[in-house]
């Protein structure tokens, strides 16, 4: 297996092309498998879009299942980081509406870092709306923080936001503060938040407005 993705990195593009042809009808059996996800990710990374696009689009219905699979999510991963515009849409359309509980999931929630990485604004801020919900529901970004694995999540935020976004996330996670430090495992959260609202202040030319219990 591992030649096999060696090869593909090194032969021309006909003979890429007739390997990748082999996978056809096995794609998602090589997504799941522990092996077969690297060959898949090679294909995404060295073959030209118009050579894989029957690999791409054999993910669409299954985005949301493969995100949270451990093999799978490395898979999503690599079309959002290699893929093209529209491919990248498809698939961040696919989990718009779940950013939150995905964002919860071990291997869903670094789909959503990439997500975060590689969408364009627009999709951007459609991630980052839905994370900051309404005043009248659920604190989002608050669940999210505490999180084990979500809290990555907000800080990928934080990195990839503009000014305007930044600056008003700020303001909603330093509500938040005290709160946080009520938990057991809450002070290295908010240490890890107090970091990240320093680093964003200072990065908008503010004075820090908070330190760390």
């Amino acid at each position: 297996l591992m030649i096999y993705v060696q090869a593909i990195e090194v032969v021309d593009l006909d003979l890429q092309t007739k390997m990748v042809v082999e996978l056809e009808g096995h794609v998602m059996r090589c997504v799941r498998d522990q092996n077969g996800n690297h060959v898949i990710q090679k294909c995404i990374e060295c073959i030209p879009q118009h050579a894989i696009e029957f690999i791409v689009s054999t993910f669409y219905g299954q985005v949301v299942m493969l995100s949270t699979h451990p093999y799978g999510c490395r898979v999503i991963q690599h079309v959002l980081e290699h893929g093209k515009p529209h491919e990248r849409s498809a698939i961040i359309e696919k989990l718009v509406g779940q950013i939150v509980q995905m964002s919860q999931q071990k291997f869903a929630s670094n789909v959503i870092e990439k997500c975060l990485s590689f969408g364009n604004p627009v999709e951007r801020q459609l991630l980052i709306g839905e994370m900051l919900g309404t005043t009248d529901e659920t604190e989002h970004l608050e669940v999210m923080m505490k999180d084990q694995f979500a809290n990555y999540v907000v800080q990928k935020v934080l990195e990839t936001c503009d000014d305007q976004q930044r600056e008003m996330i700020l303001t909603r996670i330093k509500t938040h503060l005290n709160t946080l430090k009520k938990y057991t495992y809450g002070k290295h959260i908010v240490a890890r938040v107090e970091k990240l609202v320093a680093a964003g202040e200072k990065r908008l030319g503010l004075q820090p407005a908070c330190t760390a219990a």
